[in-house]
């Protein structure tokens, strides 16, 4: 079963009544706006040229901006093993995102860096999402926006989503 079926399961389930949802409910409202968000950017991405620009390779990304060096230190940042995070780092490096180079201090170490054309990838990622976010706005209305912003914040609180904490995607 796909998540668009337990979607369609919920959305058609006994629970007719608005104020009387089923739990899960948000929840999966809450991914499939994130799926169509990320979603609609991967597909406005490849029409500005970017082809195959994936979420978990602009999280690795960010990742190796707030400082993971080395592929285990990455490993650890997206809470995946250091033979994935080397496949990441290698995918990254083919498309030139990102660049290999020795470590001054120990020459045994090898450190990742994003390069200008990785960071340029990320930059092109932020103004579509930002054409998303002026999408939405048109389409709710700019303070209904503003108001589910400020609602979610409230409920994400101080724990919001940091990079560079291990094991945040998991």
């Amino acid at each position: 079963m796909t998540i668009d079926n337990v979607v369609v399961f919920v959305y058609t389930s006994a629970y007719a009544d608005p104020v009387i949802r089923p739990g899960p409910n948000l929840a999966l409202l809450l991914l499939g706006s994130y799926r169509k968000l990320v979603d609609a950017a991967v597909l406005e991405l490849e029409a500005r040229g970017y082809q195959d620009v994936r979420p978990s390779l602009h999280y690795a990304m960010s990742a190796i901006d707030l400082g993971a060096e080395t592929a285990s230190e990455l490993g650890r940042a997206l809470s995946v093993t250091k033979q994935a995070a080397a496949k990441t780092i290698a995918l990254l490096v083919e498309r030139g995102w990102v660049a290999v180079e020795e470590d001054s201090v120990d020459r045994r170490r090898k450190r990742i860096l994003v390069t200008d054309l990785g960071h340029q990838v990320m930059r092109a990622g932020e103004s579509v999402f930002d054409d998303l976010r002026r999408a939405w706005a048109d389409q709710l209305g700019h303070d209904e926006l503003a108001r589910l912003e400020e609602q979610l914040t409230t409920f994400v609180g101080d724990d919001t989503i940091r990079l560079e904490s291990p094991g945040w995607i998991a």
